[in-house]
C-alpha cells in the first residue's frame, strides 16, 4: 500500500525532539519520505493533527487484562509477597488457552487504542504454557500489534513447569513472524534455583536472544539472594551470565548503588514501571543511577504509554526538581530503541526514510504554541490517549478514527467479558500459592 499522511506536524525523533510540518509517504511497511507528497498517491487529511512514533510499552504482562474488576475475598495483602501469592500466583494458573487469547485480545486492543504499536509482554500461565505464546502472537498479530514474546519460567510451580517454560520460550524463538520476536522470559531471582537460571542463560545464549526478568522489585529478592546464594540479585545474574545488550530488567527498585553501575557497565536495560511500583508499594526506583537504557513499561496496568511517561515524570519530579519534561521523551526512546534492537529494526521509533512505518496521529488543537523547543512539555502536560485518531503499524493502517479496523469492539468486548467470568469461576479453586522467598515474612 502507498498513502501519504497530509497536512501534519511530525514529531520524527523523540529524543532528541525533533518537528518539521510536511507530508509523511508511506510504501509498504516504510517510511518513504517526508516532503510534499504526489498528488497521485492516495491521501490521508492529517491537517491539524501531531504525528508521532508509535509507543512501546518495555514490560507488559498481557495475562492481567481480565484481571479488572474481578472479586476477591481472601485476606487483604499486606506487603508484595502476598500480592502475588494471594493474587497474581493464583490468576496465572487459572489461565486457560481461552482466557490467554482473550487477554491479549483485551490488552492488545487496549494498546493500540492508545497509540501503543509494540509490546514487550512477560507471560505465565503454568496450567496451559505449551504453545501459549503462539497463542499470543497470533492475536496480537491480529489485532496490527508488534510484539517480543516470553515466557516466564520460574520454580515456583514445580521443576516440570520450569522446563515446560523454557521449552516454550525455546519453540517459539525457532518460529520468526513478521511482527513478533522473541526472548527468554525469567520470573525474578527469588523464584530461580541456580540449575534453572542457568538453563535460562543457555536458551538465550543458543538462541542469540536475551533475558527478560524482574530484578529487585521487592526488598524481598535481595534478601533471597544473599540468603541462598550470599550475593545481591544483579551480581548472581552477572555471575550466571544473564546480564548485557540483550538483557531486559524490570523495575529494579531494590538495586544498591554499586548493582546499577553494573548494569550500565554491562549495557542491560531497565525498565522503569512506575504507576505498577506505586500500586503494589514496593518502593521508588533508582532511576538517576540506571543509567541513560532506562525504558519504560506498564507491567500490566494497561497499555497507555502516554499515561505511564507522565506518571514517570511526575515521580521523576517528586524525587527532586531537576528533571525536564524531555525526561519522558528520553525515556520512550529507549523502549524503542531496545524494541528495535531485538526486531533487527534499528529506526523504530523514529518517522523518517527507511524506518517502519508505525505511527500515531494525533488530533491535539493545543492553545499555546508548539515547537521543537517545547514539544517534550507539550507531551507530559497536554497529550494524552484520547487525542489518538489513527495508529498505523508496518504502514497498515490499524486504528482509524478511533476504531480497530481489524475487529469489532463490541464482539471482543463480548468474548472477553464472557472468557473473564469463566476465568474468575476458576479463581475459587485456586488456594493462596505457597511458594515464598527465603527470608520472607
Amino acid at each position: 500500500m502507498t498513502l501519504a499522511l497530509t497536512g501534519a506536524t511530525v514529531l520524527t525523533s523523540l529524543h532528541p525532539p525533533r518537528l518539521a510540518k510536511a507530508d509523511v509517504v508511506i510504501e509498504g511497511d516504510r517510511v518513504a519520505s517526508l516532503g510534499p507528497a504526489p498528488d497521485k498517491l492516495a491521501h490521508r487529511d492529517c491537517s491539524g493533527c501531531l504525528v508521532v512514533p508509535g509507543n512501546v510499552c518495555a514490560h507488559h504482562h498481557l495475562y492481567s487484562s481480565l484481571a479488572r474488576g474481578m472479586p476477591y475475598s481472601l485476606e487483604p495483602p499486606t506487603n508484595f509477597v502476598q500480592i502475588l501469592q494471594r493474587v497474581w500466583w493464583r490468576v496465572d494458573r487459572a489461565l486457560d488457552e481461552g482466557s490467554v487469547r482473550a487477554s491479549a485480545l483485551a490488552g492488545g486492543l487496549d494498546a493500540l487504542l492508545a497509540g501503543t504499536t509494540t509490546i514487550l509482554d512477560h507471560h505465565a500461565s503454568p496450567n496451559a504454557i505449551d504453545g501459549s505464546l503462539d497463542v499470543i502472537a497470533d492475536t496480537l498479530e491480529g489485532l496490527g500489534v508488534r510484539s517480543i514474546l516470553c515466557y516466564e519460567v520460574t520454580d515456583r510451580d514445580g521443576p516440570q513447569r520450569a522446563r515446560a517454560g523454557i521449552d516454550e520460550n525455546g519453540r517459539f524463538l525457532k518460529s520468526p513472524r513478521a511482527l513478533s520476536a522473541g526472548m527468554v522470559g525469567a520470573h525474578a531471582s527469588f523464584t530461580l534455583s541456580e540449575d534453572t537460571l542457568a538453563a535460562c542463560v543457555d536458551a538465550a545464549r543458543d538462541a542469540g536472544a536475551g533475558i527478560h526478568i524482574h530484578v529487585a522489585e521487592d526488598a524481598s529478592d535481595q534478601v533471597d539472594a544473599q540468603a541462598r546464594f550470599g550475593r545481591r540479585v544483579v551480581h548472581r545474574l552477572a555471575a550466571a551470565g544473564a546480564l548485557g545488550e540483550r538483557a531486559l530488567l524490570a523495575h529494579c527498585i531494590h538495586a544498591a548503588p554499586d548493582e546499577a553501575a553494573l548494569i550500565r557497565e554491562t549495557g542491560a536495560t531497565p525498565v522503569h514501571n512506575p504507576r505498577s511500583n506505586m500500586n503494589n508499594a514496593v518502593g521508588h526506583a533508582p532511576v538517576a543511577l540506571l543509567g541513560q537504557r532506562v525504558a519504560l513499561g506498564t507491567d500490566g496496568i494497561d497499555g497507555d504509554m502516554f499515561a505511564e511517561s507522565t506518571a514517570g515524570y511526575w515521580r521523576a519530579r517528586e524525587a527532586h526538581v531537576a528533571p525536564g519534561a524531555d525526561w519522558a521523551l528520553r525515556r520512550l526512546a529507549e523502549s524503542a530503541r531496545f524494541a528495535g534492537s531485538v526486531l533487527e529494526e534499528p529506526l523504530l521509533g523514529r518517522i523518517e526514510p527507511g524506518a517502519p512505518a508505525d505511527l500515531v496521529v494525533l488530533e491535539y488543537d493545543p492553545p499555546t504554541p508548539l515547537g521543537v523547543d517545547n514539544v517534550a512539555w507539550h507531551w507530559v502536560f497536554g497529550l494524552s490517549a484520547r487525542h489518538v485518531r489513527d495508529v498505523l503499524v508496518a504502514g497498515d493502517i490499524v486504528v482509524s478514527d478511533r476504531e480497530s479496523t481489524r475487529i469489532d469492539r463490541g464482539e471482543a468486548a463480548s468474548t472477553c467479558n464472557s472468557e473473564a467470568e469463566r476465568l474468575w469461576a476458576r479463581l475459587d479453586d485456586m488456594e493462596v500459592h505457597p511458594f515464598r522467598p527465603a527470608g520472607a515474612a
